[in-house]
């Protein structure tokens, strides 16, 4: 399930207008359940040739619409934020039981194109200069995968053990984190797709802030109901973003964090809430619709025909 916050200062562009001189596009759709799916939010999306390997499977950004996001903002006054090279602990998340894929195996192991689908995200941090170690959060029992990999990749390879909750397995992470890392990079490995450029995004905006989160702006209607299934009202959608990964925090503010609702008992649903919790700003750098979540087995069907739309 995604978690939606709600911005205060954040709101998506309107979409283009109907004189715009752009060209039309036929685009593919896909039935999922009993209801076709338009891929018009995934345009100018395209395979690179070296990922036809299932391996090395990536898609370049895709760009549903522009904002001015800070990134861009910060280029255009030439104070563009740097993150260092070596300077980012990727904590990747492959802990869970994922009992709604109904499988076998837990879904983050599932395999998608013929490859795992937690190795693709796992590639892609692996690739980025940024990038000093990854910490994968798994059962013992699954380690291998990630070892047999550790001749292609050129950050150092860890491992932690999952806690009973998400909170838990994150602080196990963080634990093993190199005590110099001056960023703590928070991924689920049910998100494949996410895009390198979306993580530099929200690398310079965590950097900058502090916390950052990568999110985007909800489609959907979102009403609050009582306990008894009535509405109570409608939520403003202009406000309203949908949260992803990468959640990127500075390692001090995150353990300062971790401190506080540990203190307090609290449990949270994501990880920049911990940050929310001692007041700290969180900012929300625009990402991909792409960066699915694969839950279930229409999201692998989904996430299938984005990777190769042609079939």
């Amino acid at each position: 399930m995604s978690t939606l916050q709600l911005a205060t200062s954040f709101s998506p562009p309107p979409p283009p207008s109907s004189s715009s001189s752009s060209p039309s596009h036929s685009y593919p759709s896909l039935l999922v359940g009993n209801n076709f799916i338009k891929f018009h939010h995934f345009r100018n999306i395209s395979i690179s040739a070296k990922h036809a390997a299932a391996k090395n499977r990536s898609l370049r950004h895709p760009i549903p619409f522009r904002i001015n996001c800070s990134a861009e903002a910060a280029a255009a006054d030439g104070s563009e934020e740097v993150v260092k090279e070596k300077s980012v602990s990727v904590i990747l998340l492959a802990g869970g039981k994922g009992k709604r894929m109904g499988a076998s195996m837990p879904k983050q192991y599932i395999p998608l194109l013929g490859q795992p689908i937690a190795l693709y995200s796992f590639y892609t941090f692996s690739k980025m200069r940024e990038v000093k170690e990854i910490i994968v959060v798994c059962d013992p029992s699954y380690r291998d995968i990630f070892e047999d990999s550790k001749d292609d990749i050129h950050v150092d390879l860890k491992f932690a053990l999952p806690g009973k909750e998400r909170q838990d397995s994150v602080y196990s992470g963080l634990e093993a984190i190199d005590s110099n890392s001056e960023l703590v990079c928070i991924h689920d490995s049910a998100r494949p797709l996410i895009l390198t450029e979306d993580v530099e995004k929200v690398l310079k905006d965590g950097r900058r802030i502090g916390a950052a989160v990568l999110g985007v702006p909800a489609k959907a209607t979102i009403k609050e109901a009582n306990s008894e299934s009535f509405v109570v009202k409608t939520l403003d959608r202009k406000m309203l973003w949908e949260m992803q990964t990468p959640q990127v925090i500075k390692p001090e503010l995150l353990k300062k964090g971790f401190e506080y609702v540990n203190r307090e008992g609290l449990e949270v649903t994501d990880d920049v809430s911990i940050v929310e919790h001692l007041k700290h700003p969180v900012y929300i750098t625009q990402g991909s619709y792409t960066n699915i979540k694969v839950t279930t087995p229409d999201d692998l069907l989904l996430a299938e025909r984005i990777l190769n739309p042609d079939t």
